[in-house]
Order: C-alpha cells, then structure tokens, then sequence
C-alpha cells in the first residue's frame, strides 16, 4: 500500500524520533512511504481556539495535498481525529467540502490503521520493559481506539503490560487548556502520574505525543524514574 505520513508539527520540531520510529516501522511491514513537506499542522490548535477561518486555511493546504493519497497515517490520536473527524465538520459548506470529507476518511492513526485497517498485531517488536499505557482524550472519545494500541503491545516480545487505575483519565493537558488553566491542568497530570506509578511500571506508553510532553515534563520536575514513550518507538524496536 502507498502510505502517506502526516507527522505533526510538535512531533516533527520536539520530538522527531516519533516520527523516524512511525516511518521504520511501516517501512518494516513492507509498505512504500511518501512526505511532504509542506504538511506541517493540521490546523487544530486554530480550530479548537474557535479560530475556524485560520484552521481552514491551514487545512486547506493538507487537503490539496493530500487528495490523491491513498491512506494518511499520523502518529497522533489528536492530530488523526481533527483530520478524520473535524475537517467534514470544518469545511461544511466550504469549496472543498467533498475533498476534505474524501481526505478525512483516507486519515488514520498509526496503532488503528496497524491493527484494524492491516489487521497486524505481531510487527517483530521485542522491549523486554513493564509499562502501562495511557489513553489520549483524542484518540480514545473522537475516534474510539482503545483496543488497537493493547493488541499490538500485547504481541511486543519480552513486554509486560500492566493497566492503570483509570487510564482513560485526562492527563490535563488539553492543547490551550494547559496554559489557561495552569494550576488545573498540572493537578490533573500529577494524578496521572500517580496511578502509573502504582503499577510499578518503567514506562507510560501512548500513542499521543501530546499527553507524553505533558506527563513527561511533570516527571523531569519531579526527577521521577518513571518514564515516557511513544508507542512507535517500542513497536520500532526489535
């Protein structure tokens, strides 16, 4: 399959390594990959400030792009849901209404589009860690995958997957909510941290960068053990 990767514009300036992990690993599975470097944002931090005239235009550049693509993949379970989901909703009654609707279905996000769309759970993986895993708001709520990223964790040698309390829990970072709400938004990732530390795992595994670079940076304050990973970058590792 021709696979198209979209990697988002936090991932793509903070943490790159999710995005070489997404492309090494799909390369493994035998696909062939494109990227464009003109998609940098999905348009989301615009859209989810009421700014819909700005995230249009964002957009609407992914949407020319990505028109002939045959499947979009993103490593982010809120990036993939503001494609696949909100750009119906954010060109309705726009030009491009009916491109932006084909390119929404043609979206993914990466543990989904493994699992579900490939219908693949073993990808030779081999991290021989105890983790746990966290559920992206995004991800999860708009998209409804829990099941695809467990499956393929479950298939990963050596990995021994302990579930949290409450691990479809906001983390509390929310995009904008985390910097207009700081105290709030903090309060939340501290609880978070907590129940992951009861599991006694070494690692918190999402398929959200976001929630990473959230609890990730609680931790470094904290100067807890206790770290963050992408699920790309253990499905990466053989």
């Amino acid at each position: 399959m021709n696979i198209t990767v979209f990697v988002p514009c936090y991932v793509d300036a903070c943490y790159p390594g999710v995005g070489i992990a997404m492309v090494g690993l799909l390369e493994r599975l035998g696909h062939d990959l494109k990227f464009h470097p003109e998609l940098t944002c999905c348009g989301q931090p615009a859209f989810n400030a009421g700014c819909w005239d700005e995230a249009r235009k964002v957009a609407a550049r992914n949407v020319d792009v990505l028109t002939d693509a045959e499947a979009v993949v993103v490593p982010s379970g809120s990036c993939a849901a503001m494609m696949r989901k909100f750009y119906p909703e954010l060109f309705h009654g726009h030009p491009q209404e009916s491109e932006a609707s084909a390119v929404a279905g043609r979206c993914h996000e990466l543990s989904s589009f493994i699992a579900d769309t490939l219908g693949i759970t073993d990808v030779g993986a081999s991290f021989p860690h105890r983790v746990t895993f966290h559920d992206g708001c995004h991800g999860m709520r708009e998209l409804g995958i829990k099941t695809a990223p467990r499956k393929l964790l479950a298939d990963v040698k050596g990995l021994e997957l302990i579930e949290m309390e409450d691990s479809n829990v906001c983390c509390g970072f929310g995009g904008t909510f985390a910097v207009k709400f700081p105290s709030i938004s903090t309060a939340m990732g501290e609880t978070k941290i907590g129940t992951a530390s009861e599991t006694g795992a070494e690692y918190i595994v999402s398929n959200d960068v976001s929630c990473l670079m959230h609890i990730g940076g609680l931790l470094k304050r904290r100067n807890d053990p206790l770290k963050t990973i992408h699920l790309a970058e253990v499905l990466v590792q053989t």
